[in-house]
């Protein structure tokens, strides 16, 4: 069983950044595959990013591509998200998931609001 906590999200101003992390408990993290997702206000849940076990293999949504960067550090068992030049549109509550995701594994997220 893998617990995952998020943290990092807060108000920026567009064009600033922010790094969420995810800290894991579970001797399973190392070998997952794991995912950044996020659910803007009155949307679905949707996929942001994902890195596999080794975090030589990285893959991104359309809309995040060159300013959002996954990486993962499997001795602290956390995975990050950098982001970069963010804009009104990146408002959400990001969580982190293996990837595909699997539905025990959700957290309470962390939210990320941009102001314009």
């Amino acid at each position: 069983q893998v617990q995952l906590v998020e943290s990092g999200g807060g108000l920026v101003q567009a064009g600033g950044s922010l790094r969420l992390s995810c800290a894991a408990s579970g001797r399973t993290f190392s070998s997952l595959s794991m995912g950044w997702f996020r659910q803007a206000p009155g949307k679905a849940r949707g996929f942001v990013a994902s890195i596999n076990w080794s975090g030589t293999s990285t893959y991104y949504t359309d809309s995040v591509k060159g300013r959002f960067t996954i990486s993962r550090d499997n001795a602290k068992n956390t995975v990050y998200l950098q982001i970069n030049n963010l804009k009104p549109e990146d408002t959400a509550v990001y969580y982190c998931n293996s990837h595909p995701p699997t539905t025990e594994y959700w957290g309470q997220g962390t939210k990320v609001t941009v102001s314009s």
